[in-house]
C-alpha cells in the first residue's frame, strides 16, 4: 500500500487541498457491455446538461481552475482532465474507451467534476508526495510525447513525476492483467462530498469488476 503526503509548497497556500485515495486489487480487462452502456448513458445525459461555457461553473472544475491560476498556470491552456473530457462530450466528440478501470475512472470524473487519476502500483516506489512541479519539468504523457508539467500540482515517487489533474504519465498507466491500483481524486475546494464520491467510486468498482482488498482514505 502506498501512502501520499502533501508537500509544504501546496499545503502553505490559502486553498484547501485534499486527495481522496482508493487502493485495490483488480483484474483489468476490456470493458463489459454493461460498462459501455452505462458510459453511453452518462455521456448522453451530460451532453444535454452542459454548454461549453457552463462547464467551468461546475464547482470542482471551477476550484481546480482557480488553483491552477494561483500556481501561475493558465487553466484554459492546461485544462484539468474533468473539464477536458466534458468539453469533448459537449462538442460531440465522445470519449476514448480503454479498459474497465480507466472507463470507470473517467465516468466518475465527468459526473462529479473532480479530476481523477488511476495508477499502477507495481510501477511506483513507497514514497509518494503531491507537490508543485518545478520550472521546465516534463514527462511522457499517455498518448502524448511530452507534457509540460511545470507549476502543476503533481504526484511524485522516488523515480520522479507520474500524475497530475491534467495529464498522467506513461510510466504508471493502467494495462490489462492482474493489477494493484491506486486511484486519486484531486480536490482543491471544500471536501464535503469527498467521502460520498469515494463511496460511489468504490460502489462502481464492486459492481463492474472483481475488485478485492479495497482500502480508502483522505490525504
Amino acid at each position: 500500500m502506498r501512502r501520499i503526503r502533501i508537500k509544504n509548497n501546496l499545503q502553505n497556500r490559502d486553498r484547501k487541498i485534499t486527495l481522496g485515495v482508493l487502493y485495490y486489487k483488480v483484474n483489468v480487462v476490456s470493458s463489459s457491455d454493461e460498462i459501455e452502456n452505462r458510459y453511453d448513458d452518462i455521456i448522453s445525459v451530460l451532453k444535454d446538461k452542459y454548454l461549453l461555457q457552463s462547464i467551468v461553473e461546475n464547482s470542482h472544475i471551477k476550484s481546480t481552475r482557480l488553483a491552477y491560476t494561483s500556481f501561475g498556470k493558465n487553466p484554459s491552456r492546461y485544462r484539468n482532465a474533468a473539464e477536458g473530457m466534458l468539453r469533448r462530450i459537449v462538442k460531440g466528440n465522445g470519449l476514448y474507451r480503454i479498459n474497465n478501470i480507466v472507463n470507470i475512472n473517467n465516468m466518475m470524473s465527468i459526473t462529479t467534476g473532480y479530476s481523477i487519476g488511476s495508477y499502477s502500483v507495481n510501477k511506483l516506489t513507497e514514497n509518494i508526495v503531491f507537490k508543485l512541479a518545478e520550472k521546465g519539468e516534463k514527462y511522457l504523457g499517455i498518448g502524448k510525447e511530452s507534457v509540460n508539467i511545470e507549476f502543476l500540482p503533481t504526484l511524485y515517487d522516488d523515480n520522479g513525476a507520474f500524475g497530475n489533474p491534467t495529464s498522467d504519465s506513461q510510466r504508471t498507466m493502467i494495462k490489462e492483467g492482474e493489477q494493484e491500483i491506486i486511484s486519486v481524486i484531486y480536490s482543491f475546494d471544500d471536501d464535503g462530498d469527498m467521502k460520498e464520491t469515494m463511496a460511489q467510486f468504490a460502489s462502481m468498482l464492486k459492481k463492474y469488476t472483481d475488485i478485492r482488498e479495497i482500502d480508502t482514505w483522505i490525504a
